[in-house]
């Protein structure tokens, strides 16, 4: 029976290092250069078959056991965030206004830790391991690109599972959950089209910024009153911007958001339903406007049986009382399509702890300590679903 967590115990201090270093150098979507070039040469070091540019920046590592059996896909996201980095850590972000927020550093560092592990037992399995690292997680979306390039065939993934670091749980727990985890996520741009004119003559106008403060208004209520109360649903307007001083009424008002939904049928229902509220407050104010919608992530949802694999294999690594079931969220990942793809599960990493930054602010922290209980996760399941 192949030890894993000795190995895993070797191999502590190099996860911690990988890590280090891709914090150093953070891009953000589509901008995955050096990141890339990194972890293609981690990988080819390791003696894997490696594939780059696949979506411009994603990169794939096939480790082949050489014997038949299924394909187990272990996937990392590669980007980073638009953030000034206030850490004060002595391997801070390299990278004026960028910076490794949201844990994809240490995403890439476990799944390339786990190559290295895995790359030394493969004696011990059956099957192939792709280790799928992919670009722009954040946005414009790097999973449905890689996928149209054909990064779930040659060969053909069976199984799918992907790890994010989650500040919502307790340091060293494991979140996992069957079903809907993450919600379906979209985006619309609203520009309100009305007649500006002088502040002192409203009734020559037809106020722009007043028709989008209605706007704003009937939006929320689209959750609040349209829809079942048992169906979570979120409709946010996260920036409005009109007018350009105190005596002029402004002619246009500019406002966007986000729709969140794990219902498929509401989101495919988005679009049509925004643009009726809207249409009726404008129409019954005189303004005109121009929706464009972009329809985002689908819901990410987790196998049953895959995740009961994940379930026990991270009851192996922390102890049953530390494996939880963290809630759903409202936010979005695309995750999403690997898993409509392939039976498969993404998971949760316990990073909360008390004083630390949550994720997506510049002051983002956690435990490194935490990383080799990934490491671990990502072997167990990868030989479990291997059949070993």
């Amino acid at each position: 029976m192949v030890d894993i967590r000795s190995l895993v115990d070797e191999f502590k201090e190099l996860v911690i290092k990988t890590r280090r270093d891709l914090h150093q150098i953070p891009e953000v979507g589509y901008a995955e250069e050096k990141t890339s070039a990194y972890v293609a040469d981690y990988l080819k070091r390791e003696g894997l078959d490696v594939q780059t540019g696949i979506a411009q920046f994603g990169v794939v590592g096939l480790l082949e056991s050489g014997k038949p059996g299924p394909t187990v896909m272990i996937r990392a996201d590669m980007d980073a965030l638009l953030l000034q980095e206030e850490t004060g850590l002595a391997f801070a972000s390299t990278h004026d206004g960028v910076m490794h927020a949201c844990g994809h550093d240490a995403h890439m560092a476990m799944a390339l830790v786990a190559a290295t592990i895995l790359k030394r037992i493969t004696t011990d399995f059956s099957g192939t391991v792709k280790f799928v690292f992919q670009p722009a997680e954040e946005g414009p979306g790097g999973a449905k690109p890689m996928i149209d390039e054909g990064v779930m065939e040659n060969p053909k993934v069976d199984y799918a599972v992907g790890c994010h670091l989650w500040p919502w749980i307790p340091e060293g727990t494991i979140g996992v959950r069957s079903g809907a985890f993450m919600a379906a996520m979209d985006r619309f741009d609203l520009k309100i089209i009305g007649k500006g004119g002088h502040g002192a003559m409203p009734h020559m106008c037809i106020d722009a910024l007043e028709v989008g403060t209605q706007v704003v208004n009937a939006l929320q209520r689209i959750a609040s009153r349209h829809m079942d109360p048992l169906e979570p649903t979120v409709v946010t307007v996260g920036s409005f911007h009109a007018g350009t001083t105190f005596n002029i009424i402004p002619g246009q008002a500019e406002m966007c958001g986000t729709t969140r939904t794990f219902n498929l049928d509401i989101w495919d229902s988005w679009e049509q339903r925004l643009k009726k509220v809207i249409g009726g407050v404008c129409k019954s104010m005189g303004a005109d406007f121009e929706l464009k919608f972009e329809k985002g992530y689908p819901p990410t949802v987790n196998d049953d049986e895959i995740s009961d694999v994940v379930r026990r294999c991270a009851t192996e690594v922390v102890g049953p009382e530390k494996v939880v079931e963290p809630p759903r969220t409202m936010g979005g990942e695309d995750m999403a399509y690997f898993l409509q793809r392939a039976k498969g599960c993404f998971y949760a990493l316990g990073a909360g702890r008390d004083g630390y930054a949550p994720v997506h602010n510049p002051q983002f922290m956690f435990n490194e300590d935490i990383l080799a209980l990934g490491v671990e996760t990502h072997c167990r399941v990868a030989l479990d679903l291997l059949g070993v």
